[in-house]
């Protein structure tokens, strides 16, 4: 059938203004480097990689050396220069390598919570983010500064203090002082992200930690008492929350993108939440999220593994 040409201008105008409803918005997740002396070489160069495909900002999932190496003083203002220096704003997440492995002889036998309070005082001094051009971030409050939120687009992002491998619950029967202070403060700063994100009725929310919490071992009952209550609380709020909801950690060196969040009746994956996993040593790599207003699942994602020039 020959479209008349006023009906062909129509077409195309509705087709125009349809496309024009379509937004999206770009940023770079990160995590578990630099681990060895080549790693903080590259870094400074997968950065200037990643600024040239123009994501908004930068997210680091923790885990900026390796476990053994020493928690210095001088190593963490190393990292602080080397994140500050990214052109585009940079988000930093605490990993274990750099407060809770602090205590192991080869890291400097260092106090952990002493650690962390540095952390604090260098990486969460102020409400900006690093980078040469800074985002304008909220704290939880001055006792964990390291737990953050802002709105991106459609989208809220909520970092949180949860360190690997068992979110410093302690080998003993008992949880450790450090746990039963702080775990509370991210389960609330967790429902607090939930509560905002369906105020304000945003399209989605992006939560941000270091640590892998085994899903596999919580759809089959088995969870480690340090995650059990985040968990349970992250299903809970997935799904009574109306939007998608992405869990950005490293901790395992396993770049991945899936659904491993289960329903409790039905054992099947609720498809309102994603997992992503960045890359970690020995492998070099970031991942481009992309929040897409058309898609219904919201995120989408590039992976880019990282080659040395």
């Amino acid at each position: 059938m020959k479209l008349q040409p006023a009906t062909f201008m129509l077409l195309c105008l509705l087709l125009a203004g349809t496309a024009a409803h379509a937004e999206t918005w770009r940023f770079a997740l990160i995590g578990d480097t630099p681990y060895s002396d080549y790693e903080r070489r590259e870094l400074p160069r997968m950065l200037s990689e990643i600024t040239e495909q123009h994501p908004v900002f930068v997210v680091h999932a923790g885990d900026f050396k390796g476990g053994n190496t020493t928690c210095s003083d001088a190593l963490f203002l190393d990292r602080f220069a080397l994140f500050n220096a990214s052109a585009i704003p940079f988000i930093y997440v605490p990993g274990d390598n750099e407060w809770t492995d602090c205590s192991r002889v080869a890291a400097g036998g260092f106090d952990q919570v002493e650690r962390l309070n540095k952390l604090r005082k260098v990486f969460f001094a102020d409400d900006l983010s690093l980078g040469q051009s800074k985002l304008k971030i909220e704290h939880q409050s001055a006792a964990y500064r390291e737990h953050l939120r802002w709105q991106f687009g459609p989208v809220l992002f909520v970092t949180l203090n949860v360190p690997g491998p068992d979110n410093n619950y302690g080998s003993a029967r008992e949880p450790s002082t450090e746990f039963l202070a702080r775990n509370p403060a991210v389960i609330d700063w967790l429902k607090q992200g939930f509560a905002v994100a369906r105020r304000e009725k945003f399209a989605g929310i992006v939560i941000v930690m270091q640590a892998d919490p085994d899903f596999k071992h919580f759809a089959a009952g088995l969870t480690h008492r340090g995650y059990r209550a985040l968990l349970e609380t992250l299903r809970q709020e997935t799904l009574a929350f109306p939007g998608q909801v992405l869990l950005v950690h490293g901790d395992t060196h396993m770049q991945r993108i899936d659904q491993p969040l289960r329903h409790p009746e039905t054992n099947l994956p609720i498809t309102n939440f994603t997992r992503a996993e960045t890359f970690g040593y020995p492998f070099m790599g970031w991942t481009k999220g992309i929040i897409d207003s058309d898609d219904p699942r919201l995120f989408r994602f590039e992976v880019h593994p990282y080659k040395a020039r």
